[in-house]
């Protein structure tokens, strides 16, 4: 075991979570730089977790739908320090509290008054918030740090447009007979179009590439490892995806994107300004709800096209 004092940091979410999470993971990397930094997160998030150059280790933690996992396989000392990046608690908070950390970072919460943390704002930007949070803790953090560390793995179709029809819940998936029409569209053009798809979306991915007629090398459903998806993304001409991981990993390598945003608006999960996003303002939704959003669905695949024509051309 290191001897070395240890740092735990919860964020215990999904790929685009912790993509976001990047630029404060730097920031305590930068502030903490003795410190062994344990992440607790999903277990297939590993290598993503070794790419920010930020995470010595990561401590296999998740919980289905997004919730706080019941307990941490944490061993040896406490932590000398316990960053809560996964919410605003208090089950978050109470879990850190039960490891007896030396230091415990976390935003107030009425149910956790011990906690004196910055206050949470609901309609805060995903990145800006947990700068603010550590910025509230004396820790400097740039909001825009978000480019992945080393090299990305070969691009497995170099320049290709990438579409990815899936997200982590129907609320963000545009339809399907949309995607149809802008992947035939830009076969027309004479764009090569590939596509992908997360694990549980081998099916989705399959129908739409032999509507399209895409050839069976074009064709990446069933979740691609990690690397291989991040150099696909890195060797893209653009990516076409709704809010959702895919859509980070292009800020991440700085590819060009094209963003479908609903039923929450970009101000709160969107990219830098050097992507597209596309949003028709309307009443927040369900992130997490199980029909595509009206907000989402009022995006045409003309928008899209429109979207792909203004994007720079590559260098």
């Amino acid at each position: 075991m290191s001897t070395r004092p240890r740092l735990l940091v919860l964020r215990a979410l999904g790929l685009g979570d912790l993509l976001a999470g990047v630029p404060a993971l730097r920031a305590l990397r930068r502030s903490f730089p003795d410190h062994e930094l344990v992440l607790a997160a999903p277990q297939e998030l590993t290598p993503v977790a070794a790419a920010t150059g930020a995470v010595d280790r990561l401590l296999p933690s998740s919980a289905p739908g997004r919730a706080v996992p019941r307990r941490l396989d944490w061993t040896g000392p406490p932590p000398e320090v316990a960053v809560d990046l996964h919410g605003n608690g208090p089950p978050s908070h109470r879990l850190l509290q039960s490891l007896r950390p030396g230091r415990l970072l976390a935003f107030a919460h009425p149910d956790t008054p011990e906690i004196d943390g910055p206050p949470w704002y609901a309609e805060e930007h995903e990145r800006d918030r947990w700068c603010r949070f550590l910025e509230a803790y004396g820790i400097p953090a740039e909001p825009c740090d978000l480019r992945l560390a080393g090299s990305p793995d070969r691009s497995l179709a170099p320049g290709a447009i990438v579409l990815h029809p899936g997200a982590g819940a129907p609320s963000r998936c545009w339809p399907f007979d949309p995607y149809l029409a802008v992947a035939t569209a830009l076969r027309k053009r004479g764009h090569r179009v590939v596509i992908t798809g997360g694990a549980d979306e081998g099916d989705l991915v399959a129908r739409l590439a032999k509507e399209a007629r895409l050839p069976d090398t074009d064709v990446f459903g069933g979740g691609l490892p990690f690397g291989r998806l991040s150099g696909l993304v890195a060797g893209a001409r653009a990516v076409v995806s709704g809010d959702t991981g895919i859509a980070h990993l292009a800020v991440a390598h700085a590819t060009p994107s094209v963003t479908l945003f609903g039923p929450v608006p970009p101000s709160r999960w969107g990219p830098p300004a050097h992507p597209r996003v596309l949003w028709h303002s309307g009443p927040d939704g369900d992130p997490h709800g199980r029909r595509t959003d009206p907000v989402l669905l009022r995006v045409r695949p003309a928008d899209v096209l429109d979207a792909l024509d203004r994007l720079p051309e590559p260098s």
